[in-house]
C-alpha cells in the first residue's frame, strides 16, 4: 500500500486479532481502518442499509397477576 493509497480499509463478518490491530495502527505506513462483524452491524443499523425499523412489544407481566 506504501505510496499508492492514503488509507486501507479491511473488512470481515468476524473479528481480528490484537496482533493485526497493532498493525494496522503501525507508525510510517499508511492506516488500515478494520471493519469487524460488530462494527459493520452498527453501520448497517445507522444507515439503515438493507433494513427495516419493526416496532417490538414486552410483555407485562404484572399487569397479569390479578387475573391468575
Amino acid at each position: 500500500m506504501m505510496g499508492r493509497a492514503d488509507k486501507g480499509i479491511i473488512l470481515t463478518t468476524g473479528s481480528f486479532t490484537i496482533d493485526a490491530k497493532k498493525e494496522a495502527r503501525r507508525d510510517g505506513v499508511p492506516p488500515i481502518e478494520l471493519i469487524d462483524g460488530e462494527k459493520l452491524i452498527e453501520m448497517f443499523e445507522l444507515l439503515e442499509l438493507g433494513l427495516k425499523s419493526i416496532k417490538t412489544y414486552a410483555v407485562d407481566y404484572r399487569f397479569f397477576e390479578e387475573f391468575e
